[in-house]
C-alpha cells in the first residue's frame, strides 16, 4: 500500500523515470532510497509515514538551521508533508562507517573532524522551540530501558537507578544549553573529502534535535552502537571539543554521564524494536551497548549506579 502512494506521488515529479534503489533505514519507521537519472544524477527519496514519523517540518527547519551555519545538510528538493514524502539533495554514499571499513588508518581525521562540526553548532544560540534535556527530562527517557531491557522488573530499584541518573544530569550539566543533533553517529555522517572544513562532513537524521550538554553528541560518536571506536580518541577529542576555554575534566565527567544515559536509552530500544516490531537484527548490537555501558559506569562518579545497573539489566540476560 505504501509503495502505491510512493510511486504515485513520484510519478507527477520530474524524478518519475529513474531508477530508485532502496537504502538502509534508521531506528524509526522511515525509509531512504536513492534515485538515479539518466546521466548520473542522484537525489534521496526519503518516505516518512504521517501516521508512525509525523511531520517531518522540524527536519526541513534544523536543515534550513545548519546551513546558515555553512554545514553540509541536505538541500529539500520535493516535500509532501501531508504524505510523509520529501526529495533530498543527495550528500554522497560513504559514510564514516562505510569509509572506514576500507581506510582505517583515517579514523581520527575524520572524527576530529566531526568534533569541528560540533564546535561550530555550539558556537552560536540554538534555534528556538527545541527541547531541553533537563536532569528530569533526562533521566524519564531511560524508562524505555526499564520497560523492555530490565531483568529485575522491581519499581524501587528503577525508581533508584532513575534518581541517582537524575542527581548526575543536574550535577554535569544543571543549564542545558548546546545545540545536540542527537544520532550524530558513523552512519548518518557522510565522508566528503573534497569539501572544504566542515563540508567535508554532510548531516543526515537530525530531525530529533534537541538542546543538552555539549558533550551529549560525542557521546553518540564514540560510543557508537554499530561500530567500535578507538578509545584512545576520547582524550584528544574531549580536549578538541572543551577548547582553551573549558575545562576538561569537566567535560569528561559529563561525557561519561551523558554517554550512560544515552546507552541505557538505546538498551531499551532496541530490545523494544527487537519485540514489539521484530526487528532483531538490533539484538546483534546489544552486546556493544552493554559493554559502553560497563566502561562509562566504571568511572569514579558512577560506580555506584553501575551496582545498580547490573543488578537491573543482568548481562546475561541482556544480551541474549
Amino acid at each position: 500500500m505504501r509503495n502505491t502512494v510512493v510511486t504515485q506521488w513520484l510519478a507527477a515529479t520530474e524524478w518519475a523515470d529513474w531508477q530508485r534503489i532502496a537504502l538502509s533505514g534508521d531506528a524509526s519507521a522511515r525509509r531512504y532510497e536513492r534515485l538515479l537519472g539518466p546521466k548520473g544524477q542522484s537525489v534521496i527519496l526519503m518516505d516518512a509515514p504521517p501516521e508512525t514519523c509525523g511531520s517531518q517540518s522540524r527536519f526541513v527547519t534544523i536543515a534550513a538551521y545548519l546551513k546558515t551555519l555553512n554545514l553540509a545538510a541536505p538541500e529539500v528538493l520535493e516535500w509532501d508533508n501531508p504524505k510523509g514524502l520529501m526529495i533530498l539533495s543527495d550528500l554522497g554514499q560513504h559514510d564514516f562507517a562505510t569509509y572506514l571499513s576500507a581506510a582505517p588508518k583515517d579514523e581520527a581525521i575524520l572524527y576530529s573532524a566531526a568534533v569541528d562540526v560540533l564546535r561550530t553548532l555550539q558556537s552560536t544560540p540554538p534555534p528556538n522551540g527545541l527541547t531541553r534535556m533537563t536532569s528530569d527530562v533526562g533521566a524519564n527517557m531511560i524508562g524505555v530501558a526499564f520497560e523492555w531491557a530490565a531483568t529485575d522488573q522491581s519499581m524501587d530499584l528503577a525508581t533508584e537507578i532513575t534518581a541517582r541518573l537524575r542527581r548526575l544530569l543536574h550535577d554535569v550539566d544543571p543549564d542545558p544549553c548546546a545545540l545536540s543533533l542527537r544520532d550524530f553517529h558513523a552512519e548518518n555522517l557522510i565522508w566528503r573529502p573534497a569539501g572544504h572544513a566542515n563540508l567535508r562532513i554532510g548531516l543526515l537524521d537530525f530531525q530529533d534535535a534537541f538542546i543538552t550538554h555539549p558533550t551529549y553528541d560525542l557521546a553518540s560518536l564514540l560510543r557508537d552502537a554499530r561500530r567500535d571506536v578507538d578509545p584512545v580518541l576520547l582524550a584528544p577529542l574531549l580536549a578538541q571539543l572543551a577548547g582553551e576555554d573549558g575545562n576538561v575534566a569537566d567535560f569528561k565527567r559529563a561525557f561519561h554521564v551523558m554517554a550512560v544515559q544515552r546507552n541505557l536509552r538505546i538498551l531499551g530500544i532496541f530490545h523494544r524494536l527487537a519485540r514489539q516490531d521484530g526487528k532483531t537484527g538490533y539484538l546483534s548490537l546489544v552486546p556493544r551497548v552493554w559493554a559502553h555501558l560497563q566502561t562509562d559506569l566504571a568511572t569514579p562518579d558512577l560506580i555506584d549506579l553501575g551496582r545498580l545497573v547490573a543488578w537491573a539489566f543482568d548481562p546475561e540476560r541482556v544480551n541474549s
